[in-house]
């Protein structure tokens, strides 16, 4: 029987991944609302974030931010 110890350390890690996983898709959707975008950017960039949360909001950040107004 393979007995598991998970350490101070080791929680530490994995709610700060969690934490990180969950607050980087809400940053990006606070900023896709606050901004404007030409056409019907805005919800693509919503729906997007949305249905691939960590995906959409690399993707969000990494292109979506310089084509704001």
């Amino acid at each position: 029987m393979i007995v598991l110890a998970i350490g101070t350390l080791q929680i530490a890690l994995i709610l700060g991944g969690v934490l990180l996983l969950l607050l980087f898709p809400i940053m990006a959707l606070i900023s896709v609302l606050k901004n404007e975008f030409p056409g019907n950017d805005k919800i693509v960039w919503v729906l997007l974030i949305i249905f691939l949360p960590f995906l959409g909001a690399l993707l969000y950040f990494l292109i979506g931010r310089g084509r704001k107004k």
